[in-house]
């Protein structure tokens, strides 16, 4: 069974910085990524990565200030969030698909975790 358990949110101030992290207990994905709902919004992608590590995908809004990164052999999936901003406030979702992180790209997730919350103050 997997189950995808998000943690490391929280409240911070603009500029600052947090670390999402993403523990999966159950297979390891090809595709690993990060997706987010603002306040009143539609989820939308932020990042994501594929097995190896070394291709990633990110949104425009957070290219240059977010980094996704994966650990094997724990199967655990990170987001580090510099330079944030009150717009980056959201529910903050680990996901997984079969296909590789190209699908997440397109938006297209095989499993959600349970979200988890980023307020940036201003």
């Amino acid at each position: 069974q997997v189950q995808l358990l998000e943690s490391g949110g929280g409240l911070v101030q603009a500029g600052g910085s947090l670390r999402l992290s993403c523990a999966n207990s159950g297979r390891i994905f090809n595709g690993m990524g990060w997706f987010r709902q603002p306040p009143g919004k539609e989820r939308e992608f932020v990042a994501a990565i594929g097995w190896s590590g070394s291709v990633t995908y990110y949104a425009d809004s957070v290219k240059g200030r977010f980094t996704i990164s994966r650990d094997i052999d724990k199967n655990m999936v990170y987001l580090q969030m510099n330079s944030l901003k009150p717009e980056d406030t959201a529910v903050y979702y680990c996901a997984a698909a079969f296909g590789g992180g190209e699908r997440l790209r397109r938006g297209m997730c095989d499993y959600w975790g349970q979200g988890t919350q980023v307020t940036v103050s201003s």
